[in-house]
């Protein structure tokens, strides 16, 4: 049987049995779905409707792995709840910060496969469930779908404290969803632009009084906005909860994804004809100038547990773990990376519409188990509360990464003809990394809370080690980190806050100059704010307002661009990031729902071994990001369950790349201002939406990180949204 064969064996197996589960939930507990009617009929009846009553985050368990609320943690966080993502229907991580402060989405363009983010000019560590997630070698995140989760946490600033080796800017959290030992779930079917078809679902109840269960299925069959791209998506991810006993609770968690995608999703348009003028005419956004032959397929899963026992009201013990395995292979990946062609090399495109392509192939392999072991201690003595936590964690994390990379064909900028391909599948001869890590950490935090006021101190101890199985080497880096910070929560919900936070991340390899071994880099910031909740407000009033300022310093650089294998260079390098962050997320009386931010970023790069770099700003880091979206719904009388909401998005424009002696010229991409809809109008159990995103259709250059590598900002995009609660 041929792998091709095999992989449609899997994909209908993989349909069916999601189209079993969706079909299952409309079929389960018809008592309950009976119930569910009766109450409809009385809620039409009074003409009451609430919508997202979880809209307004309390929860800081990302930023303390403790049960402190948000408003006691001296960092900013920022939660993106369920709530929040059904209503705005974010389909990606990208789409789910638009609206937050201090994270950057969408630089690339509306990618297919993977969530391009950024936080505080840094790409943050992907974490799942409070437990790494299985990156691969280049790319920060594993592409597991919005859907599969209940809530997204971005925690800005250093977090190696608890959490281990991670970029000074910070880390997102998603957490998937739970078993529930009542009823419910949702069936869904999505709708919209570029053939965007989506069905999904969601069941949760019980199986008997001491077990539980969760299942969520999704189908996504796409187009994207260029020509000739395709993508399809299977996701399935049980879980189920045992009551051991009254004080011990065992959850099984676990997901299968399947991704394809077909043709080029990578943009890498010229410079001439998007952000530059081109005598020929502007690029459209559509142009496609890879290959409807390209072939990008992804297989991962995942499967875990959690364990929480209460030894007492006052002890508790948290244990985590998770088995991953993570496979993306592109045997065909053309695409437009030499630009437009000038054979006389006198700096001037020969008809600036000929384009060379290049075959890039790579696969990569990822297996890896991680686990978090806590105990939990909750003390009072002399009006002195402490909520400790002491913890060991454990990571091993195998990559295998091969590629290939030859010339393809030329192709027309304004008139693509996609011929035959010389060589089609250029195979992988070449090895990209190939290693084994593990970390290994100690941590131990103390939240403290005299009257009001409250202190938290965390510090960790970290070993890693490092295997280069390519060129037989062996690395060991171990690291001390720590973070400390103060708040004072007055009576009216207002909490001013201060706190010092350092981080780590190993780098590999031997300094050229000094002929010692790397150092990890290291990061460390300073950030001050204020906090404010609605207990000062009138019954009937959510909302959480941060504002921050913050100055980050990472050291210990390697003046060539680090990875994680080996590097050549010297390690000078220093960055500073700074900035200010305004945030405030609310709902009042149910009704009225408001996100806003503002933030502003200063980045520059303070030393490096590369000259041309001191200066320069972090790529895709835009100064400026301002945000407002206010949703009003009809609660009561003839037009209860309708609602409208309207957002705005402003975006600087940001620097593609770093200057170099091979990157001369830096380009900078377009500012954007975009308008984003809502219509939509909720019953009892029923919702139907229509978000549109881009409205109005904005064309701008996101990102230009060379001559032949700009890619548009995602355009316009209307999906319609049928939900059926149960």
């Amino acid at each position: 049987m041929t792998q091709d064969k095999r992989l449609s064996i899997q994909s209908v197996a993989l349909k069916s049995a999601l189209l079993g589960a969706a079909a299952g939930l409309a079929l389960i507990s018809p008592a309950a779905m009976a119930q569910e009617q009766e109450e409809d009929a009385v809620s039409i009846q009074e003409k009451v409707v609430v919508i997202a009553p979880n809209y307004v985050p309390e929860d800081g368990a990302t930023a303390n792995k403790a049960n402190i609320p948000l408003i006691q943690t001296p960092q900013s966080v920022s939660v993106i709840t369920r709530d929040q993502i059904d209503l705005l229907a974010f389909i990606d991580a990208q789409q789910a910060v638009r609206y937050t402060a201090g994270a950057f989405g969408e630089n690339y363009g509306p990618d297919l496969r993977y969530d391009f983010v950024t936080v505080r000019g840094f790409t943050p560590k992907q974490y799942i469930d409070g437990l790494a997630a299985p990156v691969s070698t280049s790319i920060q995140s594993v592409g597991v779908d919005l859907y599969a989760f209940e809530s997204f946490d971005v925690l800005k600033g250093p977090a190696s404290a608890l959490y281990g080796s991670s970029p000074p800017g910070g880390l997102y959290n998603q957490i998937s969803r739970r078993p529930d030992s009542e009823f419910g779930g949702e069936i869904q079917a999505k709708y919209g632009s570029h053939d965007y078809k989506q069905i999904a679902g969601t069941v949760h109840g019980p199986l008997s009084d001491a077990v539980s269960y969760s299942l969520t299925g999704l189908y996504l069959d796409r187009e994207a906005e260029r020509d000739l791209v395709s993508a399809e998506r299977m996701l399935i991810a049980p879980a189920i909860s045992f009551q051991l006993t009254p004080d011990t609770v065992l959850t099984g968690l676990a997901y299968y994804q399947k991704d394809e995608v077909l043709g080029d999703t990578n943009g890498f348009l010229p410079v001439y004809g998007t952000l530059l003028p081109n005598p020929l005419g502007k690029i459209d956004p559509s142009t496609n100038l890879g290959d409807p032959n390209n072939r990008y397929e992804r297989d991962q899963w995942s499967i875990g547990y959690e364990l929480v026992h209460n030894f007492s009201d006052t002890l508790s013990f948290i244990s985590n773990l998770k088995w991953n395995d993570y496979e993306e292979d592109t045997p065909t990946g053309i695409y437009g990376g030499g630009g437009l062609v000038d054979a006389d090399f006198n700096g001037t495109p020969d008809d600036y519409r000929t384009v060379q392509q290049y075959n890039f192939s790579y696969r990569e392999a990822v297996e890896s188990v991680t686990t978090d072991n806590r105990i939990d201690l909750k003390l009072d003595q002399g009006g002195v509360t402490h909520g400790i936590i002491a913890g060991l964690d454990y990571r091993k994390v195998e990559n295998k990464a091969d590629f290939g990379f030859i010339f393809a064909n030329q192709i027309d900028l304004f008139n693509p003809v996609y011929a035959p391909q010389a060589t089609l599948e250029p195979g992988y001869p070449f090895g990209f990394n190939d290693q084994t890590m593990k970390q290994t950490g100690l941590y131990v935090q103390d939240h403290i809370g005299i009257g009001n006021f409250y202190l938290t101190v965390s510090a960790r101890q970290d070993w890693v080690k490092v295997e280069n199985h390519a060129a037989s080497t062996e690395t060991e880096q171990d690291k001390f980190t720590w973070r400390i910070g103060g708040n004072y929560v007055f009576d009216n919900g207002f909490a001013p806050y201060a706190s010092y936070a350092t981080s780590f991340e190993p780098v590999l390899g031997t300094d050229s100059v000094t002929g010692n071994p790397f150092e990890p880099s290291e990061g460390e910031q300073m950030e001050a704010g204020i906090k404010w909740d609605a207990r000062g407000l009138p019954d009937g009033y959510k909302l959480l307002l941060t504002a921050a300022a913050y100055q980050i310093t990472q050291s210990n650089l390697v003046s060539t661009s680090s990875s994680i294998t080996p590097v050549f260079g010297t390690q000078v390098g220093e960055v500073e990031v700074s900035g200010l962050e305004f945030e405030l997320v609310s709902r009042i009386n149910d009704a009225l729902s408001i996100n806003a931010s503002y933030t502003v970023t200063d980045s520059e790069v303070t030393k490096s071994g590369t000259p041309q770099e001191v200066g320069a700003e972090l790529p895709v880091t835009p100064e400026n990001k301002a945000s407002l979206f206010v949703d009003y719904s009809v609660r009561n009388g003839m037009f209860a369950g309708f609602g409208v909401g309207a957002g705005v998005r402003y975006t600087s424009e940001s620097q593609g790349a770093l200057p170099g002696p091979f990157n001369p010229v830096v380009y900078t991409g377009e500012d954007s201002t975009l308008f984003d809809a809502i219509i939509r109008y909720d019953m009892a159990n029923w919702r139907l939406a229509l978000n549109a995103s881009n409205l109005f259709d904005e064309q701008y250059v996101a990102r230009c990180a060379g001559p032949a590598g700009c890619t548009y900002g995602a355009g316009r995009q209307i999906i319609a949204t049928v939900t059926r609660k149960f």
